[in-house]
C-alpha cells in the first residue's frame, strides 16, 4: 500500500472533511515511530513512542464497510504496537461518529477525555472529540 493508495482510500472515507494527501502519508510513514497496517481497502496508520500508540487515523473505503476489515486492522495494529513495547493505545474519535464509536468500544477503548467543539462541520455545531485509551494485550500496561 503506498501513500497514495492511503490518500484515496482517507478522501472516500471521509467525504466532506479535508482528506489527507498522499505527501502527508509519505512524511509520516517516513518517522520511524509510524507504521500502517491493512491494505488499500481498509488500513490504520499509527504512532509508537515510548510505550503509548496512537491511532493517528483509520480509512475504510465505503464499500468495504461493515466486513470485519477495520476490526480485523485495529486487532493488527494493537498486535504490533505492543510488540513493539507500548503498553497503552490512544485514539480520538468525533463524538457523532456512531459506526467507529462500537468498534472502538468493542476492542477495548474507553473514554478518558472530550475536546468540546473540536471538530467543525460544514453548515452545523461542532462535533466534540472523544479521547479514548485501552491497555494493549501483552503490553506492560495489561501486565499491571
Amino acid at each position: 500500500m503506498t501513500p497514495a493508495d492511503m490518500a484515496a482510500t482517507h478522501g472516500a472515507a471521509f467525504p466532506g472533511q479535508r482528506p489527507w494527501s498522499e505527501a502527508e502519508f509519505a512524511a509520516l510513514l517516513d518517522v520511524p515511530l509510524c507504521f500502517a497496517t491493512g491494505d488499500r481497502r481498509c488500513f490504520a496508520l499509527v504512532r509508537v513512542v515510548a510505550d503509548e500508540a496512537e491511532l493517528l487515523t483509520l480509512a475504510t473505503l465505503p464499500a468495504y464497510r461493515r466486513h470485519g476489515l477495520a476490526r480485523a486492522v485495529m486487532h493488527a495494529w494493537m498486535a504490533r504496537a505492543a510488540s513493539q513495547g507500548a503498553a497503552r493505545a490512544f485514539l480520538e474519535v468525533a463524538a457523532d461518529n456512531s459506526a467507529a464509536l462500537p468498534l472502538y468500544e468493542s476492542c477495548g477503548f474507553a473514554l478518558c477525555g472530550v475536546r468540546r467543539d473540536y471538530y467543525r462541520r460544514e453548515g452545523g455545531a461542532a462535533a466534540d472529540a472523544l479521547l479514548l485509551a485501552c491497555p494493549l494485550p501483552g503490553g506492560r500496561a495489561a501486565e499491571s
